[in-house]
């Protein structure tokens, strides 16, 4: 997994940005937020990134914090929120602001993204509202992943290219262990 490219800015559009490290350009797609952190071509940049493999293609996701990054996860992890949508989300303000939303139950402020209606709004809320930590203004901002084996092994298993639905199916009946017994699992069912 890439979790961070480091080097000069190649190309710097509204939707991603081109990372020049080592002489290979990465292209990483980012959020409003994210680009508005980048600076201009030919500076130095780091970003924290995600790689997401699908079927078709390789897509690499960039974050200019950890906790964008860590928002971004558990937002991919809602039913129905793909990465797009998720960075359309994270385009609409700091992670700060973003989990002040989800922490008051703010609906309004995600049916306002572009692909997210009534529904969906409601689901992130649901199944993120517990999973941010509290805010204060002087703290950290805290995203908990848990250390659930179930929700670990799924996420892996999203990592190596299945989707989440793909994932939870696997996962159904295996017993209860470590998440890479989890994953190990999964795997030899999905060869069968």
């Amino acid at each position: 997994m890439i979790a961070l490219v480091r080097g000069e800015v190649a190309v710097r559009r509204a939707d991603h940005v081109v990372v020049l490290t080592g002489g290979v350009g990465y292209r990483l797609a980012v959020s409003a937020e994210t680009l508005r952190q980048v600076p201009a071509v030919g500076k130095p940049v780091t970003l924290h990134s995600h790689l997401v493999v699908r079927d078709d293609a390789l897509a690499l996701f960039g974050f200019a914090a950890e906790e964008e990054r860590d928002l971004f996860l558990a937002l991919i992890g809602v039913q129905s929120v793909g990465p797009k949508v998720a960075l359309a989300v994270l385009g609409g303000g700091t992670p700060r602001e973003l989990i002040r939303a989800l922490a008051a139950g703010d609906a309004a402020r995600l049916q306002a993204v572009p692909g997210i209606g009534k529904r969906t709004a409601e689901r992130i809320l649901v199944e993120l509202r517990e999973k941010v930590g509290g805010v204060d203004v002087e703290e950290e901002i805290v995203v908990t992943r848990g250390d659930d084996p179930r929700r670990l092994a799924r996420d892996g298993l999203v990592e190596l290219g299945f989707s989440i639905v793909e994932a939870d199916e696997l996962l159904r009946d295996a017993p209860d262990d470590t998440p890479e017994a989890l994953i190990a699992h999964a795997l030899r069912l999905a060869r069968r």
